[in-house]
């Protein structure tokens, strides 16, 4: 499958990802041993341009990773035209023992990848950059990450065979005795999971409108630090709890098959590609969720206070809206067979 033009776009991504990283892993290790604010040293000067240049380069080549996630899903999906038994990406990413390692390797890279890019974005927009340490201690710890999905990336595609025979996403995701091996949803009950989503998504809501409440009432920072970390919380088990809906739910009225359930054909066109519309949505409203409590612990810088403060209600604000269409699009053909009747 290297040959493959997906394969070629996926690898030459991951170089260009880790040339672009490990150039500027080097600047970071001379940034712990050199940096000093309060020097007007020549090598202060020089180091302090080429911190510039680095989180520079480092921005765009985690942007591009970020983008990698929905070329690998898409890339897995168009796979499986090519691979015996496989009907979507459930298919390919089943066939070899890398493929769902390294789909949740991208998926949580590309949370880590995103709260970088914004404390960089934190950081210059003080002129005393005080986040400079922070951020390539920071991209060090992302390099064992780029790594493992370079090499899970690697693999994947090394033993993606044709003449491999997989499994389908009705045997995968198939309902407790359908006779699938390897079956996801053994044990999983639709109706507690729809009743934790929709609690979930109503606690973000009420947490996220206080919040906003206390913080345009000006009050102490330790009421709205505590919120800020509820908010996070809430988010993070919403994320989890809506990729199991997606798949234990609402894709099968999506499909309007009552045993089709599958969390990859959605992004297929004959269903309107409204998958990326809900992943879309849900991705980043977990994020911009999430972040509200990882820049938590810099609100009380003064050279970022303010800019973090309305990062922060604009992120919740930002989420809010995010959950709100995320809610609505994975509901509409729930809701819809039911007011039509349906039990």
């Amino acid at each position: 499958m290297f040959l493959n033009p997906w394969s070629l776009n996926l690898t030459l991504c991951a170089v260009i990802v880790l040339f672009l990283v490990g150039t500027a892993a080097k600047t970071a290790v001379r940034v712990l041993l050199y940096w000093d604010p309060s020097s007007d040293s020549n090598r202060q000067i020089r180091l302090e341009a080429e911190t510039w240049l680095s989180a520079t380069l480092v921005e765009y080549a985690l942007l591009i990773q970020v983008l990698t996630l929905l070329l690998f899903v898409i890339a897995a999906d168009r796979f499986s035209q090519m691979i015996s038994g496989a009907m979507c990406a459930t298919g390919t990413l089943t066939a070899n023992a890398y493929g769902i390692p390294d789909l949740l390797i991208k998926l949580v890279g590309s949370f880590l990848y995103g709260f970088w890019i914004l404390f960089h974005r934190i950081d210059i927009s003080s002129e005393r950059y005080p986040l400079v340490r922070f951020k390539f201690i920071f991209l060090l710890g992302l390099v064992p990450v780029i790594l493992v999905d370079m090499v899970l990336q690697t693999l994947f595609l090394a033993n993606l065979k044709p003449d491999i025979i997989t499994s389908c996403c009705s045997v995968v995701f198939g309902d407790e005795g359908g006779g699938g091996r390897g079956n996801l949803l053994t044990g999983s009950d639709p109706q507690a999971t729809l009743i934790a989503f929709y609690g979930l998504a109503g606690a973000i809501i009420m947490t996220g409108i206080c919040f906003l409440w206390q913080t345009l009432g000006k009050v102490r920072r330790l009421v709205t630090g505590g919120l800020s970390g509820i908010f996070s919380l809430e988010w993070a088990g919403f994320l989890v709890v809506s990729l199991a809906a997606i798949t234990t739910v609402f894709s099968s009225y999506i499909y309007a098959m009552p045993y089709h359930h599958c969390p990859f054909c959605i992004i297929k066109s004959e269903y309107g590609c409204i998958g990326i519309f809900i992943y879309a949505a849900l991705l980043a409203g977990a994020f911009f969720g999430l972040s509200v409590g990882v820049v938590e612990p810099f609100a009380g810088m003064d050279d970022v206070a303010q800019t973090i403060r309305r990062y922060r209600r604009g992120a919740v604000l930002l989420s809010l809206v995010l959950l709100i269409i995320f809610t609505g699009l994975s509901s509409y053909h729930l809701l819809l067979y039911r007011l039509t009747g349906g039990a």
